[in-house]
């Protein structure tokens, strides 16, 4: 199927509706109160995101209609498992979680077979990191999950390892309030640089030029190894907005650099 048609899965693309964020929070609450009716609308409003994460794995040779209904599946379980005390934008925590979809669905469809056993390794030790992520409140290091799964370290690395498509870090995954989401934004630095920006007297002097929040987002971001969506849920902010600040402090920071 074209890209640009205009149908897909018999839906006229055209015609899908759209939603407020206040009618996000409005029909999440409904659902969680188990209303169905609730939750059908609010599949049908967020199939634009879907539709809109899909067309960044065209050119695969894989059906633009088959990626669709595997989005939607994602879709379906971010509803499903998203926490709505959570101070982050439903989109934010839905895109990884498509995403993750449409990569396992390439991922057992590619010419390239990974053994059964590895890709079960790998499948388990992601729905155990999920498990973890819930009973710990953060991301878990890959030591702990092994340990839960009584593996070794270094088999649930290969496992891991060899179901991973390669990606930039630069590459956007969505497009939140017009700012690009990067893959990068999504990742945990565990690497503790406290010495090796305190040791820069230039540095410092740039962080305490920065507003009160700039430089609580630059401290969790650089000092903690928090990604923006930590960041984001720990300040109560989009992840949009943790981007659009810690690009200006940096920005602001080059002066003393």
């Amino acid at each position: 199927m074209a890209l640009n048609k205009v149908e897909i899965c018999g839906l006229d693309t055209s015609k899908l509706p759209k939603i407020t964020q206040s009618e996000s929070r409005e029909l999440l609450g409904r659902i969680k109160a188990g209303d169905t009716a609730a939750r059908e609308e609010f599949i049908g409003a967020n199939l634009r995101l879907v539709l809109s994460i899909i067309q960044r794995f065209s050119g695969r040779g894989e059906q633009m209609d088959d990626l669709f209904q595997v989005g939607c599946i994602g879709l379906i379980k971010a509803i499903d498992n998203f926490d709505i005390n959570l101070q982050v934008r439903f989109s934010t925590y839905a895109v990884p979680m498509i995403i993750g979809e449409l990569r396992r669905y390439l991922r057992d469809n590619t010419a390239l077979r990974v053994s059964r056993s590895i890709r079960d390794t790998a499948y388990k030790a992601l729905k155990k990191r999920t498990e973890l992520m819930d009973e710990l409140s953060r991301e878990p290091k890959l030591g702990e999950i092994a340990k839960a799964l009584d593996m070794k370290e270094e088999d649930v690395a290969f496992a891991l390892e060899a179901i991973q498509d390669p990606v930039s870090l630069y590459e956007p995954v969505y497009h939140d309030d017009g700012d690009a989401l990067f893959v990068m934004d999504q990742i945990r630095d565990d690497k503790d640089g406290d010495e090796k920006w305190l040791d820069s007297i230039a540095i410092s002097n740039g962080l305490n030029s920065l507003a009160d929040r700039e430089r609580r987002i630059i401290e969790l971001r650089f000092f903690h190894g928090r990604t923006q969506m930590e960041v984001a849920e720990e300040i109560g902010i989009s992840q949009a907005q943790v981007s659009r600040l810690e690009k200006n402090a940096l920005k602001s920071m080059r002066k003393y650099v």
